[in-house]
C-alpha cells in the first residue's frame, strides 16, 4: 500500500476520532453519564494511536498542528450544527486562519515529504 496513502489516512483517522471524542465530551456532562464518557475515552484513545502512525512520516510539530488545527474547525462546525452554538466574526475569521495554515504547512513546507 502507497506510504503516503497510510500515513494521511491515518492521520484523518486520527482527526475523525478526535472530533468524535470531544463531542462525546460534550454530551458527558463533566464525566456524569457512562456511555458518553466512555465513548470519549474510547475515541481518544484511538485518535492517538493513530496519530501515532502517522508520526512514522511526518514531524510530531506538524502532525500535531494538522490534528489540532483540523480538529478545531470539525469541533467548531459540529458546535453550530449539533450543539446550536454560534460563532461570530472573529472567531470565524481565527478558523478560516486555522485553515490557511494547514494549507500552507501541507503545500509548502519542506518538513514534510510530498
Amino acid at each position: 500500500m502507497n506510504p503516503a496513502l497510510i500515513t494521511y489516512g491515518s492521520l484523518a483517522i486520527a482527526i475523525v476520532f478526535e472530533v468524535i471524542g470531544t463531542s462525546f465530551l460534550q454530551q458527558s456532562q463533566q464525566f456524569t453519564r457512562l456511555l458518553p464518557t466512555a465513548g470519549m475515552a474510547v475515541c481518544y484513545a484511538g485518535a492517538f494511536y493513530f496519530l501515532s502512525i502517522s508520526l512514522k512520516a511526518i514531524p510530531v510539530g506538524v502532525a500535531y498542528a494538522i490534528w489540532s488545527g483540523l480538529g478545531v474547525v470539525l469541533i467548531s462546525i459540529i458546535g453550530v450544527i449539533v450543539f446550536k452554538q454560534t460563532l461570530d466574526w472573529a472567531a470565524l475569521i481565527g478558523l478560516g486562519l486555522i485553515v490557511l495554515g494547514v494549507v500552507v504547512v501541507n503545500g509548502f513546507s519542506d518538513s514534510i515529504s510530498h
